[in-house]
């Protein structure tokens, strides 16, 4: 019989990057469903044209600053990890050189 195993541990910054990345995986996904609504409302009662105007331009305000507030910290981590990666790989500089 094999022993548990450890549960596994990330660190903080990581499992938020990840949740975010899911999060902006997901939006266009959401976006899609919530843009078919209005065909799902014509179909059992009459709604008019203009409230879907506005529910689709509400809507679309909307995907538009969820992926903009999802965007802002993805990018500052993006570019934390490329500065931490550029760290590792680049040459130490020699101390004893004038």
């Amino acid at each position: 019989m094999k022993p548990p195993r450890a549960p596994l541990f990330l660190q903080r910054e990581t499992y938020r990057r990840r949740r975010i990345m899911d999060a902006a995986r997901i939006l266009p996904v959401v976006g899609f469903v919530l843009i078919l609504l209005p065909v799902l409302w014509t179909r059992g009662r009459g709604v008019s044209t203009a409230a879907e105007a506005v529910y689709l331009f509400l809507l679309w305000l909307v995907l538009v600053l969820a992926a903009a507030a999802l965007s802002r910290p993805l990018r500052a981590a993006l570019r934390r990890d490329a500065e931490a990666a550029e760290r590792r790989t680049s040459p130490a500089p020699d101390e004893g050189a004038p």
